[in-house]
């Protein structure tokens, strides 16, 4: 019994209400933040010839240096 007991395993620990509800909601408004703007700053200034590739690269741009920033997170 007292083995099984020395066993289990620590429950996690209990996150606050912030931690649970209001730090996913700011992640998420500051990463669709700038996505949007990003893409429209991107398609603001169309110089000719690029067409649909320069707001998908800099999308793609914005997601890796994000990606590459708080990926530790």
């Amino acid at each position: 019994q007292e083995l099984m007991a020395a066993e289990a395993k620590p429950s996690a620990p209990r996150l606050s209400r912030y931690e649970r509800h209001v730090q996913p909601c700011l992640a998420e408004l500051l990463g669709t933040a700038l996505f949007i703007f990003t893409g429209c700053l991107a398609a603001l200034d169309e110089p000719g010839g690029t067409g649909r590739l320069q707001p998908a690269l800099a999308h793609g741009l914005a997601l890796a240096a994000t990606a590459a920033v708080l990926g530790d997170i």
